[in-house]
């Protein structure tokens, strides 16, 4: 349960790094471009620094819950099946018949 949580939130992780990363600006522009008059919103220095503090933490979460997913997935590889098993059982092992003795009927 603990890893299916994990690796949602590294889905949500992807989606809002790769959404961080094209909404800054680059020397052409991107998408960045777009997104309209945020100076006012994040002051006087523009998104360019949010973004990046955004981007910085989001990619530190996701470095994070990889190194978390990858422990746990190698702790539940090392279980096996076999370790699982009962040993006791009720069962009898069945004994050997005694051997039938030859006898040497002719001479």
């Amino acid at each position: 349960m603990t890893t299916s949580f994990l690796l949602i939130v590294q889905i949500v992780l992807v989606v809002l790094i790769v959404i961080a990363v094209l909404l800054q600006k680059s020397s052409s522009i991107g998408l960045g471009a777009y997104s309209g008059s945020n100076d006012s919103v994040f002051g006087a220095k523009g998104p360019n620094s949010f973004l990046a503090k955004v981007t910085f933490t989001i990619g530190f979460l996701f470095v994070v819950n990889t190194i978390t997913l990858g422990y746990m997935y190698s702790q539940s590889a090392e279980d096996s099946v076999v370790d699982n098993l009962t040993e006791n059982t009720n069962v009898v092992a069945p004994v050997a018949a005694p051997a039938a003795k030859e006898t040497n009927t002719s001479k």
